[in-house]
C-alpha cells in the first residue's frame, strides 16, 4: 500500500502558516515607522484672513520663506478676506489639526470682531492653538492728500463742523481699525459713515484715489503711502512717536488714551493641534525672526518683532478680546 501524502501536506500547511504569521506579525511591527512620517512632508497652507496688501499680509510674507526653510517644507499664503477676518479666521479653526494648515491671528480676528459680533462661527478663546505671536504693530489715523484739514486739530474741527459728512475706511467690519475709530469718535464729539473693505490694501487705494478721505489703518501697510507723501498721517497709537513718523503724535498725547493701543499678528492652528508639531512650528517661526533681513523688513514697517511662547500669546489674546468687549459694549457697538 503506497504512503500516505496526508502528513506531509499537514506539515507543510501548518509551516506556511506559521510563516505567514511572522511575516504578518513583522509587517504590523513595523507599519507605524512607515505610516508616522516625520512632520512637515509637504507644503503647509498659512491662511491670511485679510486681502494682499493689508499688514496682516506684509507680516505673514516677511516670514513665510525662512520660516518654511526651517520647516523643511514651503509655507505657502492664502489670503482669504472678508467679514473684517472672520471668514479666514473661521476656515482655519476648522482645519485639521495636523499642522498642514495654520493661520495668522489678528486682535481684528481675536478681539475686535467678536466684540461686536457675538454670532462668529467659532470661539477666539477655545478654538485655536496659540502658536506665537510675530509682531506688535502701531495703528495710524490716515487722510488723503486732498482732505481740507492735514492735522489732528484740524481734522477734528472739519469733521464736527460737518457731521455725517465725511466716511472712513478699514480692513472689514469688526476690525481693529473700525472699533477703535468709533472709539476715537465718540471720545471726540464726531459722526463718520464706516465703509468695509475686504482688508486694508483696497482702502488704502481708494484712499489713495480720493474715493474715500479717511483710513483707520495698521502702520506697515500705510506707510510706504504715508512716506512718499500719497496720505497723510494725522495720530498713531503707539507706545511713543515713531522714528519713521517724528511729527505725527500719538493718541495718548492728544488725551485719547483709550484708542492708543497697539495690533499684534500672530500664528495660531485649529484647536487640538498636537504639542510637537506647535513646537516644531514654534521653532521655525523663532529661526525665520532671528534673521536679520527679516526683523529689518518687519521693523521698517515701525513694528516690534515679538515672537512670544505660545502661552504668551494665548494671554495677549484674552486680555484684547476682555478690552474690546468692554468697549463694544461701553459705546453700544455692534456688527448690527
Amino acid at each position: 500500500m503506497p504512503p500516505s501524502h496526508t502528513t506531509s501536506h499537514t506539515t507543510s500547511d501548518t509551516v506556511t502558516r506559521r510563516t505567514s504569521t511572522t511575516l504578518l506579525a513583522a509587517l504590523l511591527l513595523a507599519a507605524p515607522a512607515f505610516a508616522a512620517e516625520p512632520y512637515p512632508s509637504k507644503p503647509v497652507r498659512l491662511i491670511v484672513p485679510f486681502a494682499p496688501g493689508g499688514t496682516t499680509d506684509l507680516v505673514a510674507r516677511a516670514i513665510s520663506q525662512r520660516t518654511g526653510e526651517a520647516l523643511g517644507q514651503p509655507l505657502v499664503i492664502d489670503n482669504k478676506g472678508g467679514g473684517g477676518g472672520s471668514i479666514g479666521a473661521h476656515e482655519a479653526a476648522r482645519a485639521l489639526p495636523d499642522g498642514y494648515t495654520l493661520g495668522v491671528a489678528t486682535v481684528s480676528t481675536t478681539a475686535t470682531n467678536p466684540a461686536i459680533n457675538p454670532r462668529l462661527p467659532y470661539n477666539p478663546l477655545t478654538d485655536f492653538t496659540p502658536i506665537t505671536n510675530i509682531a506688535a504693530t502701531p495703528n495710524v489715523l490716515v487722510v488723503s492728500p486732498g482732505f481740507k484739514a492735514q492735522n489732528f486739530a484740524s481734522f477734528v474741527e472739519e469733521v464736527k463742523k460737518n457731521p455725517n459728512r465725511y466716511s472712513y475706511g478699514t480692513a472689514g467690519t469688526g476690525s481693529i481699525g473700525h472699533l477703535l475709530m468709533e472709539l476715537m469718535a465718540s471720545k471726540s464729539g464726531l459722526t463718520l459713515t464706516h465703509v468695509p473693505y475686504r482688508g486694508s490694501g483696497p482702502a488704502l487705494n481708494d484712499a489713495i484715489a480720493g474715493q474715500i478721505p479717511i483710513v483707520f489703518d495698521n502702520l506697515p501697510s500705510a506707510l510706504p503711502f504715508i512716506k512718499s507723501g500719497r496720505l497723510t498721517a494725522l495720530a498713531v497709537a503707539a507706545p511713543k512717536r515713531l522714528p519713521q513718523l517724528p511729527q505725527v503724535p500719538t493718541f495718548a498725547e492728544l488725551k485719547l488714551d483709550e484708542v492708543n493701543r497697539t495690533a499684534f499678528y500672530g500664528l495660531v492652528g485649529p484647536k487640538g493641534l498636537p504639542p510637537e508639531i506647535v513646537k516644531r512650528v514654534h521653532a521655525a517661526v523663532q529661526k525665520a525672526l532671528a534673521a536679520p533681513e527679516v526683523r529689518r523688513q518687519i521693523e521698517d514697517t515701525g513694528s516690534q518683532v515679538v515672537g512670544n511662547r505660545p502661552d504668551e500669546f494665548g494671554q495677549e489674546i484674552a486680555l484684547e478680546n476682555a478690552v474690546y468687549k468692554k468697549i463694544a459694549a461701553e459705546r453700544h457697538i455692534s456688527a448690527d
